[in-house]
């Protein structure tokens, strides 16, 4: 079993389609805690109903991302993580924690990269820009985080034809069904088959 901290800023929707799975025993892992930058996040609200610990830091909070990074990494040395699951959270990694959980930070991007990424590309953001590019096919990436805005080697993506939507609410709508299945489906594949990143590309054994 592996220990895994899922990192989020909204309502979570992601979040709790893997902590489904993983009380479902699909997914080989523990969630010991929550952490977030918004007081406000309906993730929180889940956490609590769930007995998930809950830890609100904020950026704001610290004259420096290493103090930011250090009063996270005070967290997740806590409780052990093995693993840090970003569920819609918006805030940069700190370069200090990236460095400690290299190649062990999940990412989840509702288009394909690397398109349709990078800083200040988040959530509805994407689907309008998605939309007003007139694409035929968007998807999602599962991918590694780096020090950079969805810059990280991806570990799997997933396409679909958006043709037939006709507003970006309707790509937002189809794009987070396939989300809340590829997700899961990479944190099993990361925590039960071993893989190598050589530049940007993420190899697996046996494959």
């Amino acid at each position: 079993m592996k220990n895994i901290a899922v990192f989020a800023s909204g309502r979570g929707s992601n979040f709790k389609h893997i902590y489904q799975n993983i009380q479902q025993g699909k997914i080989p892992a523990i969630i010991k805690c929550l952490i977030t930058d918004n007081h406000k996040a309906g993730a929180l609200d889940f956490a609590r109903e769930n007995a998930i610990p809950t830890f609100t830091i904020s950026p704001q909070e610290f004259n420096s991302s290493h103090k930011f990074g250090q009063a996270i990494m005070e967290v997740l040395s806590r409780f052990s993580i093995d693993w840090i699951v970003l569920a819609g959270y918006l805030k940069k990694i700190p370069d200090n924690v990236v460095a400690v959980y290299s190649n062990r930070i999940l990412n989840i991007h509702p288009a394909l990269l690397p398109a349709f990424g990078g800083k200040g590309m988040y959530g509805s953001r994407v689907h309008q820009a998605v939309f007003a590019s007139g694409a035929k096919i968007s998807g999602v990436t599962v991918h590694l985080v780096n020090t950079e805005y969805d810059a990280g080697p991806i570990v799997t993506q997933r396409a679909m034809e958006i043709d037939d939507c006709r507003t970006p609410e309707e790509i937002a709508a189809k794009v987070l069904k396939v989300e809340h299945i590829l997700y899961s489906e990479a944190i099993l594949k990361v925590l039960t088959k071993k893989f190598e990143v050589r530049g940007n590309r993420v190899e697996f054994k046996n494959e």
